[in-house]
């Protein structure tokens, strides 16, 4: 373990509670929003300072054409009062951040050795203000992968349950955008990353009722100094949590988790440190005596919870275990998984076994997470695409290969942003246990780099990298008409071997990961982007 892992520097810790003791406190404050961005969180934050009467002045080092989107979206609302708005874009201005009241911090920026923030007289993020002024039950969910996924999926469970609740946070929704709609009755789900986390250190607002920590693998390597520093801002989901709340940790162990720490099971070591109820999840029975979720042999999950928990009872208790999810429209064990803790959580808050599997029975996914998104024929083969440009992690992309049961055509590849990739190339090589897919495509890029590295190591073939999704997929589109017009021909001269085959769809899906930077603004615009073009070249179903 190195010097930084065993020693990391200490983390910024910020004041307790709100620099707002109320809104009405933020009438004619001066208040600078410290990335306006693309994905909403900068524009709510502004939208929210200037309806509480605030003079803000929006800041982003990227170009007013960069942020043209936004800035028009802000501009041409007309119930704004965008007089007391002003644009500082290209550029950040260090008398802003010293003449400013507060400092609304966007996530992505970095606190230790920014001159900025160091400049400011208080910082608040929209996660903190709207923590500090609503008193909505939070469900609370980080990890590294899963995450959105696992929120969607309780989200949509609530609505369909009869509960009127939010969702927001990383998933690219601003929290504040709803604030006045939520109070004690409407429970608000919160996708919150570690750099979100990481802005509520100290502060002692994050206090949910329930937190999930999803499988924790090494992520964003190039801007933490290590996996402990990453998953101690992870840490900081139950900080705050007490025995009345519920926590939810990963029981199953994986070395791959440990980023050279040498620790194979987070869940762990964060339920010895937790204050909550603990609950696991598991891919296996759960042992006598712990408490939490598992898929059984056929996929089905089972829970297993105490009278205590389900009827809040305060003598001694029994534990029942009961059936609540069976089948799903969405792919994937992973994203079983991530079901079964939607599925806990509904029963944490009082949705009835039969109820919870017949919601989430119903849910088919979410944009970007193994989206199902186009079909088409080509010769006698139908094509289903699927879109999981969301897959920013080497693990994430190797599950969607095995995701569908079967070989897939795989398109990878994207931005190294530090992190091992030979999950991609374990996860497809031929060693009697992987569906190896039926091809590879690459879409060109540093991350992609170090992916060729790894599949020549295992001979596992690939064509590319391509420089564009238009070209990969103008290459793929080829391919597969030649594929048609050969099997065309051998069935007229009567070789019928491949008739079977060819009367069974076959997937594609775009799961590249790694990051998006430089070809795309986000992982959200390439996947837009991608779906934009399979249209475009594999034409209508």
């Amino acid at each position: 373990m190195s010097e930084t892992e065993l020693h990391p520097p200490v983390a910024h810790f910020y004041p307790a509670g709100c620099y707002f003791k109320s809104l009405d406190d933020i009438k004619d404050k001066k208040i600078v929003v410290m990335g306006l961005g693309l994905n909403g969180g900068g524009e709510a934050s502004v939208r929210f300072f200037l309806n509480h009467g605030a003079f803000v002045i929006a800041t982003d080092m990227k170009s007013e054409s960069d942020l043209q989107t936004t800035v028009d979206s802000l501009n041409n609302d007309k119930n704004l009062d965008t007089s007391r708005l002003t644009y500082r874009l290209g550029e950040h201005r260090i008398e802003d951040f010293e003449n400013a009241d507060c400092v609304i911090k966007n996530p992505g920026v970095k606190y230790d050795g920014n001159k900025y923030l160091a400049a400011a007289k208080a910082i608040e993020t929209d996660i903190s203000l709207f923590l500090a002024f609503s008193k909505a039950p939070i469900i609370a969910v980080t990890g590294s992968k899963g995450k959105s996924s696992t929120v969607s999926a309780i989200y949509y469970g609530l609505k369909a349950s009869g509960f009127s609740a939010f969702l927001g946070g990383n998933i690219t929704v601003s929290p504040l955008t709803f604030l006045d709609q939520t109070d004690s009755t409407t429970p608000v789900v919160l996708e919150l990353s570690s750099w979100q986390l990481a802005d509520l250190r100290g502060r002692k607002l994050l206090k949910p009722k329930v937190s999930i920590i999803t499988k924790i693998i090494p992520d964003h390597q190039n801007f933490y100094h290590s996996m402990l520093a990453y998953v101690n801002d992870k840490k900081l989901i139950y900080a705050d949590q007490t025995k009345k709340d519920f926590a939810i940790f990963d029981f199953d162990s994986d070395p791959a988790a440990d980023g050279g720490t040498l620790i194979d099971n987070w869940g762990d070591i964060f339920a010895k440190e937790c204050k909550a109820t603990i609950l696991r999840y598991s891919k296996k029975q759960l042992p006598e005596g712990v408490l939490g979720v598992w898929q059984d042999k056929k996929g089905r999950g089972l829970a297993r919870l105490s009278t205590k928990i389900l009827d809040s009872l305060p003598q001694d208790y029994e534990k029942t275990t009961e059936t609540v999810l069976k089948d799903l429209i969405v792919p994937g064990k992973h994203m079983r998984s991530n079901v079964l803790n939607a599925a806990l959580v509904l029963r944490i808050m009082g949705v009835s076994p039969e109820r919870i599997i017949e919601v989430l029975g119903r849910w088919n996914g979410i944009e970007h997470r193994l989206e199902f998104f186009h079909e088409c024929k080509i010769g006698g083969t139908t094509y289903r695409f699927y879109n999981d440009s969301a897959a920013t992690v080497p693990e994430a992309a190797a599950e969607a290969t095995q995701a569908f049961g079967k070989p897939v055509i795989f398109l990878t590849g994207g931005t190294d942003k530090g992190l091992d990739l030979s999950p991609v190339a374990n996860g497809i090589a031929d060693n009697g246990k992987n569906i190896v897919p039926k091809a590879v495509y690459l879409l060109a890029g540093t991350a992609t780099d170090k992916m060729i590295s790894d599949f020549n190591a295992k001979k596992i073939a690939y064509k590319g990298p391509f420089n564009s999704l238009e070209e990969l997929l103008t290459a793929l589109k080829a391919d597969l008409d030649s594929e048609a017009s050969q099997s065309g021909q051998a069935r007229q001269a009567g070789q019928n071997e491949g008739k079977a085959k060819s009367d069974e769809a076959q997937v594609v899906v775009f799961s590249p990961g790694a990051t998006s930077f430089g070809m795309f603004k986000n992982e959200f615009d390439r996947g837009n982007q991608f779906k934009a073009c399979v249209k475009k070249i594999f034409g209508k179903v």
